[in-house]
């Protein structure tokens, strides 16, 4: 139907043009309705007619900007028409105001002129307005209803936007089921945006309380569809249907059933805040509407019970959704509506702390422990702001008003909880069965306000620190310890008031758990007979002190206290002559590498002398020894922990060492052993790369899908870890060829990983990154080539099919964007695979083609990104190598040389080597070779032949020249890349190209 859709038209122009003319275009036209009526020319039936009559034909043009903007004329000249019937039916209402009045004081005289003149007056107004009417009548049926349903979605979005405008401004005459049902129908459309319209002007209805009786019909009709639209695919689509229903909650109570309310309830949860925050406010609304408000005569209680009831029903809530086990989500989607109940933290913490004999029966546990979550969520939330993870949306950018309500916000709160804190903690720390609950209490100090006054309360914050000590002498638990690590480096820094106080608490408690792992470990470990003899009382406790040390050790630094020395012994110990239990292993070797990750962080303050820097390096080196033997033990949690911890420690101390200073002492140069290099590599293809039907210990044995994507997380770590090592140099780039062998076969697994680090690798060094690439190919196909040639029926690991290995190669090509840019790396990929196959061949009548000619096909997958003159330079290269052997072209065992040879000449010519071979201009006997042509036009062969010529060369390092014909128009060509022929001395005489090796006579000599 449009002619011109691609031709630009004001209305659909972007910037401030567009916007200025649709915006004049809009007061023009309704500007020019005032002034018909101002003079009276709107009714003469000829004025008004004719443009009616004009704006219909052309909205229904071919021409899509005659059709849009009559379009938008009509339907404005429809809007201002509906203002004048309105002004008409307001007229008429005082009149007949008037006419009653009048007619009551006129009761006992007999003059009449005055009500006729009224009466007829009235007359006129209802003509007039049912002319107007009738005007309205003939837009719609002859632009509305014909464009409603346009193809362009911009005509149906003002098409149903200015519906709604009608419904709004005259009620009486569209708020009808006739025109509701287009509004209906609106909603099912395609297009978002027209969604969008629909749903806002039935905003602007439902809004109205005078027009909801009006509405009953069509909500009852398409009820089903606004509580969909809620899953909409737009998210403003989606917010502002919840909005809609929110209104109709608000004003009709009986419409939304239960299962509606509870479908609707559970968008709280949803990812996008907007959405979350229109649920949550429908949440608050249907709490504050509840019936556990009662009339109190005292101001105190008639505060506490309605807060109490209200955050029963909010736990209700949460415990019946069993939906979302994080209360964050909740306490953030009721923040914009429910934050003066959220920030009561007064009466949160009175119900937590009351006794439940004394007020009824109290909360259960459970109900405590979300009741904690929301309180730890309430605090962060006033802290820090609207950010949750895994939900967007949110305002990114705090006004300063925003700003100063959080500083007083978090004011309140840390004047409130630090002396309550305390109590909380002594109460909840009797429960072991719940450690999460003590694990969040934990957390709350971590957003205390250091500048608030309360700060300066010693009393309060020893309380505090102390009953936290408690809490660490009886819980062990892996959420608690790092809660309180946490909160005590928060309570530590430098800006803090009581940071001295908590840091003497610190050192304290670390000194009493190095205390008691001494005593425990002086008994247990047996160095002379290297064995760890301890029954199970005392590795519980030693296992217990050791993740206290390792959570601390984690966010503090700790090297004061030797632990390097305490704990390496653990790990010479052999595990088959009674070493240490897996689970203390464990432990050690995470203690161990936050040691040596903490001494290499700060070496710039602690290397003062060369003793210390010698002395550190052979803490790194003892380390990497004992983690290495740690990599062979039965229990793959071990092993594991031992690799990641090698790879983080050897990983910072590259880092270390390429930014410390030069002039002050460093941490010194320390290269892996070959053994403990090879030793990681090996791990990555037995712990990474293993297939669903391996029987190793690290894969699961159920089929979970919980377990499935634990043990994906746990291999894409070990993977990360060594490629960071590869990136960061401490391990040769040629190491990661044995993870680049695998892109293709586990790229929905680890495709990111090891895409990203061939980037980094290839900023780093762009021929050496080439280089592995080209070894991982060549190693694939020689492993490929041994399977062949011993005839094994079942497929050894590592060995892939040579089609897998094709297409590896091609997603190797396709990482080369830029051909400029990787022009030298991808001639070396060329000249290393062509050397690969012919450079030690010796043709023999039992080995008439060469072993590895095949990788030929292979390297033909990167014929495409070579540019047109090394595409000549590469097949002359070719040439010089397989002009010494027979090679009959004719014969299917030279089908890859012919293939790849093809793929360089039929990329030159814009076509592929499959399309070139089944051209036809495949290579003949002689004189009908692919040059033949080029010979008979005059021109040069496009790679010159000749035999070497020593005394000619102009250099000892031999090298490829463009033809003459190239060097007569560019001189110098500036992409030229030299490359180095084999050393051996080649034949040139004899060409591919023809089978009876004659010379051309038109060769071009090239410098060797």
């Amino acid at each position: 139907m449009d002619t011109d859709g691609v031709v630009e038209y004001p209305l659909v122009q972007s910037g401030p043009y567009g916007r200025w003319f649709h915006s004049e275009f809009c007061d023009f036209v309704s500007v020019l309705v005032a002034q018909y009526q101002q003079h009276g020319v709107i009714l003469d039936g000829y004025l008004m007619n004719t443009l009616i009559s004009l704006l219909t034909e052309l909205s229904n043009s071919y021409i899509r900007a005659f059709r849009h903007t009559c379009t938008l004329a009509a339907v404005k000249l429809l809007s201002s028409l509906a203002a004048v019937a309105l002004s008409l039916s307001v007229g008429t209402e005082n009149s007949q105001k008037l006419y009653k009045v009048q007619k009551t004081k006129m009761t006992r005289q007999k003059g009449t002129a005055q009500l006729e003149r009224i009466q007829k007056k009235i007359t006129e107004l209802q003509e007039k307005r049912t002319e107007i009417e009738s005007m309205m009548d003939v837009i719609f049926k002859g632009v509305f209803l014909k464009r409603y349903r346009d193809a362009l979605p911009e005509i149906r979005s003002l098409c149903v936007e200015e519906l709604g405008l009608w419904m709004k401004l005259d009620s009486s005459a569209f708020l009808n089921d006739p025109y509701l049902k287009y509004m209906g129908w609106t909603m099912y459309d395609k297009i978002p945006d027209v969604r969008l319209k629909c749903v806002l002007g039935l905003q602007c209805l439902y809004g109205n309380p005078l027009l909801l009786a009006k509405l009953d019909l069509f909500t009852s009709r398409f009820k089903d569809r606004m509580i969909s639209m809620t899953l909409d695919k737009d998210n403003e689509v989606a917010v502002q249907s919840m909005k809609l229903l929110l209104l109709i909650s608000k004003t009709s109570d009986d419409v939304l059933s239960a299962d509606d309310y509870q479908q609707l309830l559970r968008f709280v949860y949803s990812s996008q805040r907007p959405l979350a925050a229109a649920a949550g406010e429908l949440l608050y609304s249907r709490l504050l509407n509840s019936d556990t408000q009662d009339d109190l005569n005292e101001e105190e209680e008639a505060h506490e019970l309605p807060t109490s009831a209200r955050l029963k029903a909010l736990l209700r809530f949460h415990q019946e959704s069993e939906l979302h086990t994080h209360v964050v989500y909740l306490v953030d989607s009721l923040w914009d509506c429910g934050g003066a109940l959220l920030k009561d933290w007064a009466t949160l913490t009175s119900i937590l702390l009351q006794d439940p004999s004394s007020h009824g029966p109290g909360l259960t546990l459970a109900e405590q422990a979300v009741l904690v979550e929301i309180l730890v969520a309430s605090v962060r939330q006033a802290s820090e702001g609207p950010v949750v993870v895994g939900r967007s949306g949110a305002k990114k950018v705090m006004s300063a008003r925003e700003k100063k309500v959080q500083i007083d916000d978090s004011t309140k709160f840390t004047q409130h909880l630090l002396p309550v804190l305390p109590k909380l903690l002594s109460k909840f720390v009797q429960f072991s069965s719940y450690p999460d609950v003590v694990a969040s209490l934990m957390k709350i100090p971590q957003f205390f306000l250091p500048e608030c006054p309360e700060a300066e309360n010693t009393q309060a914050v020893s309380s505090l620190v102390a009953e936290m000590g408690n809490v660490l002498d009886v819980h062990s638990d892996p959420a608690v310890l790092e809660a309180a690590a946490r909160t005590y480096l928060s309570l530590c820094g430098d800006e803090a008031t009581w940071s001295s106080t908590a840091r003497d608490a610190r050192d304290a408690l670390v000194q009493t758990w190095v205390e008691r792992l001494t005593v425990l470990l002086g008994d247990s470990l047996k160095v002379e007979e290297n064995c760890f003899a301890a029954d199970g009382e005392k590795t519980r406790d030693i296992l217990a002190a050791l993740k206290k040390l390792r959570a601390f050790h984690n966010c503090h630094d700790l090297s004061g206290w030797s632990l390097f020395e305490l704990l390496s012994p653990l790990l010479s110990v052999e595990s088959s002559l009674g070493g240490a239990p897996p689970e203390v292993l464990l432990e050690v070797l995470q203690c161990l590498s936050y040691f040596m990750l903490w001494s290499l962080n700060t070496s710039g303050e602690t290397l003062t002398s060369r003793e210390k820097a010698v002395a550190q390096r052979l803490q790194l080196r003892l380390f990497c020894e004992r983690s290495h033997h740690c990599l062979s033990h039965c229990d793959h949690i071990v092993r594991h922990q031992a690799f990641l911890g090698v790879c983080d420690v050897l990983t910072a101390h590259s880092f270390q060492l390429h930014v410390w200073d030069p002039t002050s002492f460093g941490p010194l140069a320390y290269t892996p052993s070959p053994r403990l290099q090879r030793a990681l590599s090996s791990f990555v293809c037995l712990h990474v790369f293993v297939g669903p039907d391996c029987d190793s210990q690290s894969r699961v044995s159920e089929n979970s899908g919980v377990e499935k994507l634990e043990d994906l997380h746990r291999r894409r770590n070990l993977l990360a870890a060594f490629c960071k090592l590869v990136v960061h140099g401490v391990l040769e780039m040629s190491v990661a060829a044995e993870v680049f062998m695998y892109y293709v076969k586990y790229y929905n697994d680890f495709g990111d990983i090891i895409k990203e680090t061939m980037y980094r690798a290839r900023r780093t060094d762009k021929i050496e990154s080439t280089r592995t690439l080209v070894l991982c190919l060549q190693q694939l196909f020689v492993r490929l080539k041994r399977e062949q040639e011993s005839g094994g029926g079942r497929a050894q690991p590592g060995v892939q099919t040579f089609t897998s290995i094709k297409e590896l190669a091609r997603r190797f090509a396709l990482t080369f964007g830029d051909l400029v840019k990787f022009r030298e790396c991808v001639v070396v990929i060329h000249r290393s695979g062509v050397e690969f196959v012919f450079q030690e061949f010796s043709q023999t009548p039992e080995t008439p083609t060469p072993l590895y000619l095949s990788y030929l096909t292979i390297l033909s997958e990167f014929s495409s990104k070579l540019l047109k003159p090394d595409k000549k330079t590469v097949f002359c290269y070719l040439q010089k190598l397989t002009a010494e052997h027979v090679t009959d072209l004719r014969e299917e065992r030279w089908q890859p040389l012919i293939y790849y040879r093809a793929s360089l000449l039929a990329a030159a010519e814009g076509e592929d080597a499959a399309s070139f071979v089944s051209s036809g201009r495949k290579p003949q006997p002689p004189n009908r070779s692919p040059f033949s042509k080029q010979k008979l036009d005059g021109s040069k062969l496009p790679c010159p032949f000749s035999p070497a010529d020593s005394k000619g060369s102009k250099g000892h390092r031999s090298k490829f020249s463009p033809s003459r014909q190239e060097r007569t128009t560019t001189d110098v060509d500036p992409f030229s890349v030299p490359l180095d022929p084999p050393a051996g001395k080649l034949n040139t005489e004899g060409s591919v190209l023809s089978t009876n090796h004659e010379v051309d006579d038109e060769t071009v000599e090239i410098e060797l």
